[in-house]
């Protein structure tokens, strides 16, 4: 008796000295650089979303209405993720979108016809060649497994739409406009018109993390 007595101590002791382990563990706060990419993918996701459902109302041209149709339910479940992720490890996502993100939305709801079309395949360009960037940085800087997870998962889909979109810029003759200095998603980038010069997608070249999670210097979010 003295033996299972001495054995159950043993236990509670384990147990005792393994609490305050997993206490401490569960306590550990996400990086920066996950918690940006978090936020930032999260208003990336929320903003696609709305373009999608836009471009089922307005677009003129059936590959857009296609595409956005795809991208709002690939988006959907990517944010799905995203907000299970972020409440697992506390971080606070915004529903709103950025001041740039909502300015491109006002000129595409502005816009009609072709016009529309033209705008929507730009900003959705821009703002995938910026997602895509920042999904590479926080796969390769990330800390926490489960964010660098996530943008693993996100990247090939990432990938896919910014194919298609090239196509479908190709189909209506609309310039491949990709963002100086490859942002992040959240970040400032030129409006749905406008056409700059950066290395594509996929590129070696080193990109800085969603708000600054890398040691360079990086401006303030807001995608558009």
């Amino acid at each position: 008796m003295l033996g299972f007595k001495r054995l159950g101590l043993l236990a509670a002791l384990v147990l005792v000295g393994i609490a305050p382990a997993a206490a401490a563990q569960a306590a550990v706060q996400p990086s920066q650089q996950d918690t940006q990419y978090l936020q930032a993918i999260h208003q990336v996701n929320q903003f696609e979303i709305g373009k999608g459902e836009l471009a089922g109302q307005k677009a003129q041209d059936q590959g857009v209405k296609d595409l956005g149709q795809q991208i709002a339910t690939d988006h959907t479940q990517l944010d799905e993720t995203v907000q299970q992720v972020a409440s697992q490890l506390g971080v606070e996502l915004s529903s709103e979108l950025t001041a740039d993100q909502q300015d491109a939305t006002d000129q595409m709801n502005s816009a009609s016809g072709e016009e529309f079309d033209q705008l929507w395949v730009t900003s959705n360009l821009t703002a995938h060649v910026q997602a895509i960037q920042a999904t590479q940085t926080e796969i390769s800087q990330g800390s926490d497994s489960s964010v660098i997870e996530l943008a693993q998962t996100a990247l090939p889909t990432l990938q896919t739409h910014y194919d298609e979109l090239v196509e479908l810029a190709n189909q209506l003759g609309v310039p491949v406009p990709q963002s100086t200095g490859t942002p992040s998603p959240g970040m400032t980038t030129p409006g749905p018109g406008t056409t700059t010069e950066s290395p594509a997608p996929g590129s070696t070249t080193e990109s800085p993390a969603p708000g600054g999670g890398t040691g360079t210097e990086t401006p303030a979010p807001g995608v558009s």
